[in-house]
């Protein structure tokens, strides 16, 4: 799979796409709820860059010999690290994960595939779906 500068838009998006993938379908309301959320912009893309993304992440992974109702469930977890360690940037993590779990809703519920790659996001990031770290969480709570 190919690698994009660090904390780039192509990477952000990527992790979304990743999602969008995740459960072997790209649905139509999940492009709407994208774009009502305006995500290209958020995610620093040329417009209509983001289903270009998607096509080519799908290509990517067919090509690699993945099956296409369970892309996600043969990216192993050295590729999901290297996926999410593209994303450094706590802001950018924020966003990408916020529109990622946005996108994923979109049908009224997780998927499995979904739900992997957004566990993988928040555990990579130590983040809870998209609102800040896992250790300012716990600091505030037993500050209590």
């Amino acid at each position: 799979m190919r690698s994009y500068p660090r904390n780039s838009p192509e990477a952000a998006a990527r992790i979304v796409a990743l999602v969008l993938i995740s459960d072997g379908q790209v649905c139509s309301y999940e492009f709407e709820i994208l774009k009502k959320l305006g995500a290209e912009r958020e995610l620093g893309l040329d417009p209509q860059l983001l289903p270009h993304i998607v096509y080519t992440l799908r290509e990517e992974l067919l090509a690699g010999g993945y099956e296409t109702d369970s892309l996600i469930g043969q990216v192993d977890s050295s590729e999901m690290t290297s996926l999410m360690a593209e994303i450094s940037d706590p802001v950018l993590q924020r966003t990408v994960l916020r529109l990622s779990l946005a996108a994923a809703r979109a049908d009224g519920h997780l998927a499995d595939g979904e739900a992997k790659v957004v566990e993988a996001a928040r555990h990579h990031w130590k983040l809870i779906d998209g609102e800040e770290p896992l250790s300012k969480k716990a600091a505030r709570g037993n500050a209590r």
